[in-house]
């Protein structure tokens, strides 16, 4: 059994219903990307399995229990979560932004202890913020600081983690950097990894298991080299494009029409 699953999942805000139904098992040890365009309802789907965002009808469930049963501590115990755009205080040092992810594990009988300090030291050299461990979060560039809410989040010591658009606004370098940690996350420690991303070729550069969305439904969903092609970006984004294999890793590789025709012209 699947430790994070949704079954007939329906949400929205207010009257407005974005998830329509939705059916979705997350394969534990692995990196799970969701895409579809603006306003498909990824980020919906992730804040609802989150237990950020109550379902209308349906449930998500975590360990077979419905995920909104269950207390705020029990979850993030269990669960991290990287939302978008997140902001630090001003001033707020990268190590006690990282010692906030400790904060779950904390209560009126259980202070602050050498294992807090070492999950927080463990979580700070995987996401590689070690050397800046003392320096203000909001001194830092966009990369490292995106870092900084991973280490934060790592810290938290949860098998499943989701985050939302992590790369967004990142240079191309610092977007590879981050997918290379996630899949190593994933690969080298077995955490389950759910991700919304909005670039297509980090999506099926780095899923194993890749979820397409579209109007708050699941399209299609599993190994992205039998799902990522040609006829589904056009029925998802209605998008017109190619998809061709990298030689080297074998991955499914998105090339636009206006793309092609370009690289075509300046071959002749």
């Amino acid at each position: 059994m699947s430790r994070l699953e949704t079954l007939g999942l329906s949400a929205g805000y207010g009257d407005v219903t974005i998830l329509d139904g939705v059916d979705l098992v997350i394969p534990d040890g692995q990196v799970t990307v969701l895409i579809g365009p603006n306003g498909c309802g990824k980020s919906t789907l992730l804040k609802t399995m989150a237990r950020i965002l109550k379902p209308q009808r349906g449930h998500a469930l975590l360990d077979g229990k419905s995920i909104h049963a269950l207390n705020t501590r029990a979850v993030a115990a269990a669960l991290g979560l990287l939302p978008q755009g997140p902001v630090a205080p001003e001033g707020l040092t990268v190590r006690e932004l990282v010692a906030q992810g400790r904060f779950p594990h904390q209560s009126l009988l259980r202070q602050w202890t050498r294992a807090d300090e070492d999950a927080v030291d463990k979580a700070m050299a995987i996401a590689r913020v070690a050397d800046f461990a003392d320096r203000a979060v909001d001194t830092l560039s966009g990369g490292q600081r995106q870092r900084c809410w991973v280490a934060m989040v790592l810290a938290q010591d949860t098998d499943l983690i989701l985050l939302d658009e992590p790369t967004t606004f990142l240079d191309l370098k610092v977007q590879v950097d981050l997918m290379d940690l996630f899949a190593g996350l994933a690969h080298d420690h077995g955490r389950t990894l759910v991700i919304v991303l909005h670039e297509l070729s980090l999506a099926a550069a780095y899923a194993d298991y890749l979820v397409m969305m579209k109007s708050g439904q699941v399209v299609a969903a599993g190994d992205p080299q039998a799902i990522f092609t040609a006829a589904r970006l056009k029925e998802v984004f209605d998008l017109d494009a190619s998809v061709l294999r990298d030689p080297a890793s074998g991955r499914p590789v998105c090339v636009p029409f206006g793309a092609r025709r370009r690289i075509a012209e300046a071959a002749q």
